[in-house]
Order: structure tokens, then sequence, then C-alpha cells
């Protein structure tokens, strides 16, 4: 029997391959489905999992082939909705993904360009000065919701450069289309674009961005990637290009000066408008935005940034890729990165002492990390601690940490509780960090919650403690069984 020669991922297409070898990873319809808000609502049940209201389950990704209004394009939803599938996909076993991500970014690979004619994100161009150019006509965006306030590109690449140093970033916002030609962004503060973007508004001038949608899961885990980690001018392309050993391929846009994934389903080219601002729910007058990562629907904002699109480019059956935005989804993507980023600072403070980390599904990857810690000397005691405290500087929007001795599975939630019930005493286990600067999507951030919080996105940080003090590790050992070969007594459970 011929051997089975394995996927090389390069992109979304072989990404798609790799899954078809691999039963119960993806599946595929050709049943009719409206982008408006069905779409997500089948996934929902599927495979969305992470905050998603409840009946939900991790399951497979899911290739839509029939979306109805856009004949000649697929969506794929759900391609990142298992850590298992993220392993698969970066070659590397699920309980290690923040170790490559770690070691990635201590070897960035920078992206290098390529010719236009080269590039398979070209292969079809529509110009927005065209007759008939509409952007919701040619890219299949779906709403999460019925009251979303329009359609949304929730999987986009934003690519800008700063206009003085030329330095590039690239992360993931929420993008909503607006009209024929315009789309408005929303920035979380801190984040390097907007940096770029303010610099060039300060001068007058519109910044160049290209969006990128539908590429190679390594670029879209590498882009969720923040500081301090990542500082401003840090190119996150370059650990994409460490975790495949390969450069990514860029080409140079067809309309602004910048440049864009050249193997993307979809490039998006387009200006950041200066000191324009456009009513995010302008055309539904919902009040409500999209679903975020903590499973609640965001406020529409009064007044963001404006992108005028300068042109539309894509491949031969274009791919449209999206996320429902509390999904398991959100949880890898913001969340491995986040792990890598705590390994990285506790590592350099105490090597060897953190076994591994865990950003929380119930975080959506943000706000909650379960941190490994093995105490092997008493003079570790209170260590554990100094690494959490490591952990809130490594990632600042963290809100709950919760602390496990080395015998407990940090990725299996049951086990981490009971830790918290058996290892854990309320009055000397926490630590609480009040008036801390977090993440402000958190709806329970507001002075409206408590009159200790006096602006809103300002959070009490917690420390949850649930390893053994050293000196009593030896009373706190779990049952032992004996070691025995399952496989015997039930193979189709325990095949090797």
């Amino acid at each position: 029997m011929p051997a089975i020669t394995k996927v090389k991922v390069t992109d979304l297409r072989s990404a798609l391959e790799l899954l078809k070898t691999v039963p119960g990873q993806l599946i595929e319809t050709s049943e009719p489905v409206d982008p408006h808000a069905e779409l997500s609502g089948v996934y929902r049940h599927v495979g969305a999992g992470g905050t998603v209201k409840r009946p939900t389950q991790i399951g497979p990704a899911m290739l839509f082939n029939h979306v109805i209004g856009h004949e000649d394009a697929s969506v794929i939803i759900g391609l990142l909705a298992s850590r298992e599938r993220v392993g698969l996909l970066l070659d590397t076993p699920a309980d290690r993904l923040g170790f490559l991500l770690n070691e990635a970014v201590k070897a960035p690979i920078q992206p290098v360009t390529i010719p236009n004619e080269k590039a398979k994100a070209q292969e079809v161009v529509h110009y927005a000065d065209e007759p008939g150019f509409d952007i919701r006509k040619l890219i299949p965006a779906p709403t999460n919701t019925e009251e979303d306030a329009g359609p949304y590109i929730t999987m986009g690449m934003c690519y800008a450069s700063d206009t003085e140093t030329a330095e590039s970033d690239v992360t993931i916002h929420r993008l909503c289309l607006q009209s024929k030609d315009e789309m408005s962004m929303y920035f979380v503060p801190g984040r390097h674009l907007e940096t770029y973007r303010l610099k060039a508004e300060q001068e007058g001038k519109p910044l160049p961005i290209s969006i990128s949608i539908g590429v190679d899961p390594a670029i879209e885990i590498a882009a969720c990637f923040e500081p301090p980690t990542t500082p401003l001018g840090f190119n996150e392309l370059s650990i994409a290009g460490a975790i495949r050993k390969e450069a990514v391929e860029l080409v140079p846009c067809l309309t602004i000066d910048e440049k864009a994934i050249a193997n993307a389903e979809y490039v998006i080219e387009g200006e950041l408008i200066p000191n324009v601002r456009v009513r995010e729910d302008q055309n539904t007058n919902t009040g409500k935005a999209m679903p975020e990562f903590p499973g609640y629907t965001g406020p529409a904002i009064a007044e963001l940034p404006l992108i005028k699109v300068k042109a539309v480019t894509h491949r031969k059956n274009p791919i449209m890729q999206t996320v429902i935005g509390p999904s398991e989804e959100h949880v890898n993507m913001a969340g491995i990165p986040t792990e890598a980023s705590i390994l990285q600072m506790v590592d350099r403070a105490m090597p060897g002492k953190l076994l591994n980390v865990y950003a929380h599904s119930s975080g959506g990857g943000k706000y909650m990390a379960v941190l490994q810690f093995k105490k092997s000397l008493p003079a570790d005691e209170g260590r554990q601690r100094q690494a959490a405290l490591l952990a809130f500087s490594a990632f600042s929007e963290l809100k709950h940490i919760i602390i496990v001795d080395e015998d407990v599975d940090l990725f299996d939630s049951n086990d981490v509780m009971w830790a918290l019930n058996t290892r854990f005493q309320g009055d000397v286990d926490t630590m609480m960090l009040p008036g801390v600067r977090c993440h402000p999507l958190d709806p329970s951030q507001s002075p409206e919650y408590s009159h200790t919080i006096h602006q809103k996105g300002v959070s009490c940080k917690m420390i949850f403690d649930c390893t053994v003090p050293f000196h009593l590790k030896e009373h706190f050992k779990r049952a032992e069984f004996k070691e025995v070969d399952p496989s015997r007594f039930a193979p189709d459970l325990f095949k090797s």
C-alpha cells in the first residue's frame, strides 16, 4: 500500500486539503445558506465552542459551498476552532503550541516580496472606480447575529506601515462593511496600527492599508501577538515565517503604496481617511456591533475611523474565511500567543519552573490563564505568585490567573477545579490587584458595575494560588493506580 503523502500547509487551500485527510476535522455542505445570521447560526451548533451561548460544542471546521448572493465563492468557518486542529495545522502537539510560538518569536524570518504576476491573490482584480463595484457583493462577509451592525470581516489580516520609519505590522481588527466602497475599523487602544494611523492623521495624510483574507493559519496565529513580546516595529509575519521555516510572501498592492499577503484568497486595498469618522451601526440602527470574545454583543461605536476601498483582488473561486467572535477559534488565536508570551517572560526570571500555560477558553483566550508551576525546593515557595505577576506583565489584558501544581492537567477544567476545591483557601490563597487596566470589552469593568471602578476598562485582577505549600506536598499526593496497558482490554479506545 503506498505511503500517504503529508500535505504541506502554505495557504488556506493547502490547510483545507490537510484537514480532508483527517477524519472529523472538516465537513462541507452545498445546502444554500444565507450569510446574514444563518451561516453563524448553523456553525454555533456544529463547532463554535468558546464562550458562545449554549448549546454549542467543539467540532469540525465547516465549508459552505453555496452562499446565497455569492455563487462563485465559498465560506470557511471554524478553521482554528479546536486546539487539536491548530496543532495539526501547525504540525505540533496541542499542549506544546505555546512553546512553538515562543521559539518562533526568538528566531523570526522576515517576509519577502514577489512580483505581481506571481501572486495568486491578484488573479482577479476589481477596481473601485469601475461601474457596479460593490464590496458587499464581491465579498461574502457574514453577520453573526440578526442584530449585527452589518456584514463583518472578522479574519482580515490588516497590514500597514509607519509613514516615517516604514516599519510594518499585521493585526486582526473588527471591520464592518458600510457602503459599496467604505468600511469602518475598530481599534482597541494600544494596537500598533492605531499608532501608525494616528501619526498619519496628525500629518493630514491617509494611511494605506491592505486586508488579506484567507491565509496560512500560521499567519493568523502570529498576527495575534501583542506587546511587550512584539514591540512597535516588530512585524509579526516574521513569526509565521519562523513557524513554517520559510518566509511569508508579500506582493505590492495595485492601487496603494502597501503590500499584501501574496497567496491570500481575498485582498482589500484601501486608505484610512484622516479626520473622518462613521457610526458603526449607521445602516441598521441596532445599537449593537457584533458578538465579541467575552460572549456578549458589543455596543456599536459612535465614531470609528473609515477605510476608503480602492480595489478588491482575489483568487479564482475564492474562499472567504470568517469566525464567530466568541468561539473557540478566538480562544486559540488570542490565547496561544498569550501562552507563548507568558512562557517567555517567566522563563527569563525563573528558568524551568513554569511547566506550561493555558489561556483558558472561558476567558476567550484573553481574560484567564492557568499556570502549571513546579516547586522543587523550599525556596520556590512564593515564586509561583511571582510568576503570576510576571504573567500580568507579559499580557496586560489578563484578568484572572489560576496556578496549579505539576500533577494537575491544566487543559482539563475539571482537574483545575479539583485543585481549586482541595488546594485553595480563599483567605490565604487569593491575591487581588484592584484598579489595573484590562480589556475594555468586559462589561463588568464599568463604574455602573462597581463604585470602585472609576473608568471603563479598569479591573480588579486576581490570582488564585491552587498550589500546595511546599512543606505540605507529601500530604497532598494523589491516589496512585497500578500502571497497565489499557489497549489489551479496550483496543478500540486505545489504538497505538
